[in-house]
């Protein structure tokens, strides 16, 4: 059948460090609206299709970046045209892609097909596909830094070479096996258009090409748990000093539930190739359901974050004139990490609509080991049909 949603986010969030260009604080209020629609897509013998397309708009960069620090603040911010352009609210079309899911075996008692190829391509957000979490995965309800999103390297990293709002064409091949379901396998590989490719400018050359490995368990007595291993090679992988160059990395992620209505995570990642400001990501914490304190549609949420700045950066920090105005870009010297704490608290007001305080303290931002920390305060309203 048809499925319909319709998603309303409003952040406001102040930090006391590391906003405006001299260092000092400020506020920011941002809102986007996602509406998606899935429709059958036709059958060819047994196979399955589905068309999938998202409308994406908002207004406001957020606390989202800035070039003193690894961990953007705020992962829901969105702009079309960034900052040069915050009265337009256009709406972009985000994604729009086409699925064919083919059975290959069936399971000779049940006369249902245990194991599934599926070949997706169009315009497509990778991280549906690749390095999911169920408990650190949705800025819309669970943590807004990017570094709790989704694998830093990739995401705040910019490694993933989509375009600037996060999506690029590309083609997925991805087999499942569900023999022992509940417990299930499942192995995909992603090739994407990066760089100009992303933006429609350019072809398939020196593609971002990403493979991962997952299962579902059933551990700590039949709690659900998810596994991924995968990497990424991308062909036109930015530099330091923005020039291009093939980049490479690895990564792993987990989520598992331990109790009825607590869910620990953690992600790792690793860059085995290219000159980045940082190459090591380690990330982890819970989700804590309500159900303990009477209120089972609520969640809390903490998380900490390390991401270990790299040894080129380390030695060009200081001095890194990127942007060729005489300037160094960064002017201090970095060592050591940036280290983030997240806590956030989902308040269920009724079935459509939540409230999110959210709290974020970063430590040597940009592994500026003498640099200001940063507390950022903020509100999130989520209004989702």
């Amino acid at each position: 059948g048809i499925k319909a949603g319709v998603s309303f986010t409003t952040v406001a969030q102040r930090a006391d460090h590391g906003v405006k260009a001299d260092g000092s604080g400020g506020s920011e209020l941002n809102y986007r609206g996602d509406v998606t629609v899935s429709l059958p897509g036709g059958s060819l013998g047994e196979a399955e299709g589905k068309l999938f397309a998202q409308i994406r708009l908002g207004q406001g960069t957020g606390l989202a970046a800035s070039a003193n620090r690894f961990s953007p603040l705020n992962a829901t911010a969105f702009q079309l045209g960034g900052v040069s352009q915050p009265d337009d609210s256009a709406a972009l079309l985000a994604q729009a892609w086409y699925q064919m899911s083919f059975p290959l075996f069936r399971d000779a008692s049940k006369q249902v097909a245990n194991q599934h190829l599926a070949v997706t391509f169009g315009k497509i957000d990778p991280y549906l596909f690749f390095d999911q979490n169920a408990a650190a995965n949705d800025e819309t309800r669970q943590f807004l830094n990017s570094v709790f999103v989704h694998n830093a390297l990739l995401d705040a990293g910019h490694d993933s070479g989509v375009d600037a709002y996060g999506y690029a064409p590309g083609l997925i091949l991805a087999y499942s096996n569900e023999v022992n379901k509940p417990v299930t396998y499942g192995l995909s590989a992603g090739v994407f258009a990066a760089a100009g490719g992303a933006q429609y400018q350019r072809s398939f050359s020196s593609p971002l090409v990403i493979v991962q490995a997952e299962t579902r368990q059933k551990l700590f007595e039949g709690l659900d748990g998810n596994y991924r291993a995968y990497y990424w090679r991308n062909g036109q992988g930015s530099e330091l000093d923005r020039s291009v160059a093939r980049h490479a990395g690895w990564g792993v992620n987990l989520d598992q539930r331990v109790d009825d209505a607590l869910t620990l995570f953690a992600r790792a990642g690793k860059q085995t190739r290219g000159r980045v400001q940082f190459d090591q990501t380690l990330t982890g914490g819970v989700e804590i359901g309500g159900y303990y304190w009477g209120r089972s549609a609520d969640a809390l949420g903490i998380a900490l974050g390390s991401q270990r700045s790299s040894r080129n950066f380390r030695d060009e920090s200081a001095t890194l004139d990127a942007d060729g105005d005489g300037q160094p870009d960064f002017g201090y010297q970095a060592q050591g990490s940036e280290q983030v704490l997240e806590l956030y608290y989902r308040y269920r007001v009724h079935k459509q609509f939540e409230l999110s305080p959210d709290f974020q303290y970063l430590r040597h931002p940009g592994g500026n080991a003498d640099g200001n920390a940063i507390k950022a305060v903020g509100l999130r309203a989520q209004v989702s049909f």
